[in-house]
């Protein structure tokens, strides 16, 4: 992430922590089987592997209560490494016929999203830029993310 704002908004998405070792397991992930599996993609493709002799995925973290919650979720079993070293966490391709996962439901509006209304817009005169320029005035704060991107009040 290149802003710490914008990290700050997917961990409270997500129900992380700013400490990798703190990070809950994110359950927005659990919404359904296709959003699961594609967080297990995206987590081998980072801190893991896919062996090349078993269909599986070998996801590898020093987090042992966020590869618990995970192991729990898959019906895996799970000894973590007690020397210090990451532990691993092996979820074999055939983990769905174990009929452990759970679809959940959580909310998706982060607490800092809500639709406001647009009471007029200005243009306004650049001189001889090739841009339009628009004044807003933002209440009751100066600044707010539009798309991701970080729009404050002009002055």
């Amino acid at each position: 992430m290149v802003s710490s704002y914008l990290a700050d908004v997917i961990r409270q998405y997500t129900g992380g922590d700013a400490h990798h070792l703190r990070q809950r397991f994110p359950r927005v992930v659990l919404w359904d089987r296709d959003t699961f599996e594609g967080f297990l993609d995206g987590y081998a493709d980072g801190d893991g592997f896919r062996p090349r002799t078993w269909s599986a995925r070998v996801l590898v973290s020093a987090n042992v209560p966020f590869l618990s919650e995970l192991a729990q979720i898959v019906g895996a079993r799970f000894t973590p490494r007690t020397n210090g070293s990451a532990s691993h966490l092996v979820i074999a391709d055939s983990w769905p016929s174990r009929g452990t996962f759970e679809a959940e439901r959580h909310p998706l509006q982060l607490k800092e999203s809500e639709w406001v209304e647009v009471r007029e817009v200005r243009g306004r005169r650049a001189g001889s830029k090739p841009f339009t320029l628009y004044s807003y005035r933002l209440d009751p704060c100066p600044g707010f993310l539009v798309n991701g991107h970080a729009a404050r009040q002009s002055w």
